[in-house]
């Protein structure tokens, strides 16, 4: 599920934009909010809600016997980076077999990325090339969402756990709003980057 989630999320455009003044800085990152304020609710988070400065809050009530837990929290950022075209990503998912990997025009090379051969024999997720590909950090999204999902499956005993969700991380900004009152948490983990 988590894949599905990341190739249907990274195909909303949320380039953030460091020369507007509005928050979010883009319209565009709120439509993917509210598709994820949507999903949290379908879920049975309660209290899913996008509000007005693009921020997304849910949370989830702690289950019986762990009312007294510390609340926790989850973070990850929604606008990707405005380096580089961000509008109608076209990932694939692709066998890395070593060397070069075509990216439309482009390539894909462990002479610039060492660290790629660490993944022969893996299945990868790449553009075409064109876009950026929007991992950062709409992979933490789709773990974050897999993850309560699995815990509402499993049904085990668990702390109130809180979601956040938030614009313009990629230009600065993204905890200028955020309201850390409402979200309740008394320590909370961004998930964005780095290796598995």
């Amino acid at each position: 599920m988590v894949l599905e989630r990341f190739l249907r999320y990274v195909r909303f455009y949320t380039t953030s934009d460091e020369s507007s003044d509005t928050v979010p800085s883009t319209a565009r990152q709120r439509v993917l909010g509210q598709a994820l304020a949507d999903e949290l609710d379908a879920l049975g988070m309660k209290g899913a809600q996008l509000d007005e400065y693009g921020y997304v809050y849910a949370h989830l009530p702690a289950s019986p016997g762990c009312e007294d837990a510390r609340p926790l929290g989850l973070i990850a950022h929604m606008d990707t980076a405005p380096a580089a075209s961000g509008e109608n990503v076209q990932p694939r998912v692709v066998r890395y077999e070593g060397g070069e990997l075509a990216l439309g025009a482009s390539v894909l090379s462990p002479r610039d990325y060492p660290s790629l051969e660490r993944y022969v024999g893996q299945e990868l997720i790449v553009t075409d090339g064109a876009t950026l590909l929007g991992a950062d950090d709409k992979a933490g999204i789709a773990e974050i969402l897999t993850a309560v999902e699995e815990l509402l499956a499993e049904g085990g005993a668990h702390a109130s756990l809180r979601i956040g969700f938030t614009p313009d991380e990629e230009i600065g900004r993204g905890a200028d709003r955020f309201d850390l009152a409402h979200f309740g948490a008394d320590y909370a983990y961004t998930v964005d980057g780095e290796d598995a």
